[in-house]
């Protein structure tokens, strides 16, 4: 009986540890648009924070000012992280804040010239969860 016990509990403790790990992913479609218009966008939950991250092949847009922005299911546009910062650095990832609550899209969006640069979308609205 103790072993049974012993074995159950060790299965739960890893199928626990496991879905932790294992956070579900989705990819964007590809980007399309005038500057922005290789890789795709990925979403994960880590630490209960939402993740958006570019893909490798993700060229950035030489423009004087790309950054990350996200459209909800409504059509709200939320300007985030600035792409390029100091020197050379590279915001690939960025934290979604916690007031957006879903994602249609991922935009680069050049802050000074007012324009979309690319969009990627997801095949439906990401419903985003945080703890």
């Amino acid at each position: 009986m103790k072993q049974i016990l012993l074995t159950s509990f060790t299965t739960l403790a890893l199928l626990a540890a496991t879905s932790v790990w294992a956070g579900e992913s989705h990819i964007s479609t590809r980007f399309n648009g005038p500057k922005a218009n290789k890789g795709t966008v990925t979403h994960v939950v880590q630490s209960g924070k939402n993740i958006l991250t570019l893909s490798d092949d993700f060229k950035t847009p030489d423009t004087p000012a790309p950054h990350w922005q996200v459209v909800d299911s409504h059509g709200h546009a939320y300007l985030l992280q600035r792409l390029v910062i100091k020197g050379d650095k590279f915001n690939k990832s960025i934290t979604v804040p916690e007031y957006i609550h879903d994602i249609a899209k991922v935009q680069i969006w050049c802050a000074w010239a007012e324009v979309n640069l690319g969009e990627a979308s997801f095949e439906k609205p990401l419903q985003l969860t945080s703890k």
